[in-house]
């Protein structure tokens, strides 16, 4: 099980990140995280190939009136990283979710998620839903197998399964609906957490991960998963971009699986990619902001 670190000169200045790392151990791998705020915990959780960084611009905002964690996944950010491919597999990365939650001891979670956050997370939440309170859901899916993905995430899959050494950076900034707007300050502070291919193993193998037959690991959890949120009352709110072709369309799917987001307004972010933290994360942030006003704690 050999794990190697980043070094911590890597995330020294990067752009828009004033952030203090915080660490804790998890199943014998260190997972960092970041806690700024005080209150009811907002629960972040990135998704492929990027890590907490991609809430930089919403932290300030969330953290107002609340306490936000932004954990980074074995294999990314400041947390370790296996080396080798056969350690990372969908259960490695629930058990750290719902390791990580037990360790802080996390109550009264909203959770933010997106992309594979969401294919965990919400799985997580679905298995321990006595410490979540609401759910905020954003450019993800719960894949089965059982019905072909979409164009978008096949021409990804083959990508990145095909690129022995991803440019990481460079793919946040492809993905982006206004590509100028991820300069290359920016792009370096996604490429941070990865000095050379040794360390991007984690990212290599999550799309290998994304369930896409019907007896792939993963499938039978995420058939559990989509059984609990057609129950789930508890608030929900989606927000999807309109700019994303990986996910295109997954926005109905949980309107229509989950019976509390009819409680919700029907919000779309405009002009933003798969990434909308990084486009479009102070507006998503404000969304936010009026999710947990509508919906207080005492009244769920």
């Amino acid at each position: 099980m050999p794990l190697i670190r980043t070094p911590e000169h890597r995330f020294t200045d990067l752009r828009g990140f004033n952030f203090s790392p915080h660490y804790v151990d998890i199943n014998g791998a260190r997972v960092h995280y970041l806690d700024e705020g005080e209150g009811e915990p907002i629960l972040c959780l990135h998704g492929e190939p990027t890590w907490s960084y991609l809430y930089r611009k919403m932290i300030p905002i969330l953290s107002q009136g609340h306490r936000v964690v932004a954990m980074d996944f074995i294999g990314f950010g400041r947390s370790d990283k296996f080396t080798e491919p056969s350690e990372y597999s969908f259960e490695m990365h629930r058990a750290t979710v719902e390791g990580f939650i037990r360790a802080l001891d996390l109550t009264g979670i909203t959770a933010v998620v997106q992309d594979w956050g969401g294919i965990l997370g919400l799985r997580v939440a679905t298995e321990m839903p006595e410490r979540f309170a609401r759910l905020v859901i954003m450019n993800t899916g719960l894949p089965t197998g059982d019905k072909a993905p979409t164009e978008g995430f096949v021409k990804w899959r083959d990508y990145a399964t095909s690129t022995p050494d991803l440019p990481i950076g460079l793919i946040v900034k492809r993905s982006a609906v206004d590509r100028d707007s991820i300069t290359n300050d920016i792009v370096a502070a996604y490429d941070a957490p990865f000095p050379d291919a040794r360390y991007k193993t984690g990212a290599q193998m999550f799309p290998f991960l994304v369930p896409i037959e019907p007896e792939q690991a993963g499938t039978r959890e995420m058939r559990e998963t989509r059984d609990a949120l057609s129950r789930w009352t508890k608030p929900a709110l989606v927000v999807f971009s309109d700019g994303d072709p990986v996910t295109k369309g997954g926005d109905r799917f949980f309107r229509k699986l989950i019976p509390s987001t009819a409680n919700e307004p029907e919000i779309v972010i405009r002009g933003a990619g798969h990434f909308l933290q990084e486009e479009k994360g102070e507006e998503i942030a404000e969304h936010i902001v009026s999710f947990l006003e509508r919906n207080p704690v005492n009244s769920i």
